[in-house]
């Protein structure tokens, strides 16, 4: 049953958001229920490691080591941002809009904590739909000419991408029709049946899948909406947005590897190769022309659902595990760099890299959170990024796919000098004007205490990796492998 809980926290957060109380009202209660839902989320996924599953309704209602992990992201992230917007959104004027923003928030965190939960795969669509839509008025929040074109984007490219999506999930669905052990439709079930598919089937389906929600991930060529969303979203949104929202949409494609490498006719594994490193050397190049910190980070994640991807085709038990263990990392590192550049804008007002300079003297917390967040991202030794990707190369190597690693590593090398050749101007580089960057600039203790909490994962996992967290782990990559 906590399962179960785990979803009503979010819908009662979230009718107690729109209720006409004082401003702060809102903002605790929705980061009561996120910590709430963290704690429940932690035992969940213990349940999992002690267990192998934790079932809330058979068929319907559950997690294994993979959805599991997920989950455990969407709550700890959706903490992390909750704090964050607690003192970053202290200076919307409109205390209804404020309300509107949180009960916005908490059904977005919702829709998220549903996806990995369900277990029928049509259901997981409706999941994922659910997403798209309660996070158009979150994008479109600031209501300036820039973020609703950027809302309106990203709805019409990710509900198109959805409908192309759908008819795959149909097709898998009437290509198993009536066949289901004990009448139930689940992604195990899929893995058993797909022997039994016709290969064009599968692979059709496959297709249309990783298209639709291709698009929704930021996968390359249907990315364009992700830096304009990114960009112009509060930045706490932005975290969950780049830092698990994509992540979410891509695990979905991720549940369909094992379904085709069970049909043993169907070369997912080479797709997902193509597609990945695509992804990550235009997302590569792109961060190099940059001229928005926001869309710098939303290119990187571009860049990154590409590495997950590539990971994932690699295969084997060291590739899959060098994609979840990317996915758990840059999950928690790309929603640290958007609060970074959440602190930046709070500092300097204003998106563009040629007009921050001297960071580290404006505000020395915002300077040394973004150079923090530049380096973790873009992978730099000895934080959390570098061991995934090392991990990958190594996997990749190690299973004789020399001419996808050498790329691999080449794109990765190339983002890493982008990321760090721009923030090195905005942090460190001379003010225009000689008393420009004199007055140093206080931020929020909330977000100064949010930027300490995400920073620590990011260190820790870099030098040490918690017994339970490597089992949940070997156990989410066991779920890509069979």
């Amino acid at each position: 049953m906590i399962l179960l809980a785990i979803l009503a926290v979010p819908l009662i957060a979230a009718l107690l958001s729109c209720l006409p109380f004082g401003r702060r009202v809102a903002p605790a209660v929705t980061l009561t229920s996120c910590t709430v839902v963290l704690a429940m989320v932690i035992a969940a996924a213990m349940g999992v490691v002690a267990r192998g599953s934790v079932v809330a309704i058979a068929n319907w209602v559950s997690i294994d080591g993979l959805s599991a992990l997920i989950l455990l992201l969407v709550a700890t992230i959706g903490s992390t941002a909750a704090l964050f917007s607690w003192g970053y959104m202290a200076h919307e004027p409109s205390t209804p809009h404020l309300r509107r923003y949180y009960a916005n928030y908490n059904l977005f965190v919702f829709a998220m904590l549903s996806v990995p939960m369900l277990a029928e795969p049509n259901l997981v669509w409706t999941g994922v739909e659910m997403t798209t839509i309660l996070s158009v008025y979150l994008i479109a929040f600031e209501n300036t000419r820039e973020a609703l074109e950027a809302a309106w984007k990203y709805s019409v490219l990710t509900i198109m991408g959805g409908a192309i999506a759908l008819l795959g999930f149909l097709a898998l669905f009437a290509a198993t029709r009536g066949q289901y052990p004990g009448g139930a439709y689940t992604w195990q079930t899929l893995i058993e049946l797909a022997p039994r598919v016709s290969p064009g089937v599968l692979a059709t389906a496959f297709v249309l899948i990783l298209v639709g929600f291709g698009a929704k991930a930021g996968l390359v060529p249907l990315h364009t909406w992700l830096p304009d969303a990114h960009s112009q979203a509060p930045s706490p949104i932005c975290a969950l947005l780049s830092g698990i929202k994509t992540t979410v949409i891509l695990y979905v494609i991720l549940r369909l590897v094992p379904v085709l490498n069970a049909s043993g006719k169907v070369d997912v594994d080479g797709w997902a190769m193509v597609v990945g490193l695509f992804s990550v050397g235009i997302a590569a190049f792109l961060i190099i022309q940059v001229t928005d910190y926001k869309r710098l980070f939303a290119f990187s994640t571009v860049e990154h659902m590409g590495i997950i991807l590539t990971a994932a085709g690699i295969g084997g038990a060291a590739g899959h595990y060098g994609a979840v263990y990317q996915i758990l990392n840059h999950a928690l590192t790309k929603s640290f760099c958007f609060f970074a550049a959440g602190a930046t804008l709070l500092v300097v007002d204003t998106r563009q890299i040629a007009e921050v300079r001297g960071l580290i003297r404006t505000s020395p917390s915002a300077g040394a959170a973004l150079l923090f967040g530049g380096i973790a991202i873009a992978g730099a030794p000895p934080l959390a990024v570098f061991l995934s990707e090392f991990s990958i190369l190594r996997s990749g190597m190690a299973e004789q796919h020399y001419l996808a690693s050498g790329l691999l590593a080449a794109f990765v090398v190339v983002a890493f000098f982008g990321i760090l050749y721009h923030l090195n101007l905005m942090v460190f580089g001379q003010a225009s004007s000689p008393n420009a960057d004199s007055i140093p600039v206080r931020l929020p203790r909330s977000c100064v205490l949010t930027l300490i909490l995400a920073a620590a994962p990011i260190i820790v996992l870099g030098v040490y990796m918690p017994e339970p967290l490597h089992r949940l782990l070997e156990m989410a990559a066991n779920g890509l492998s069979r």
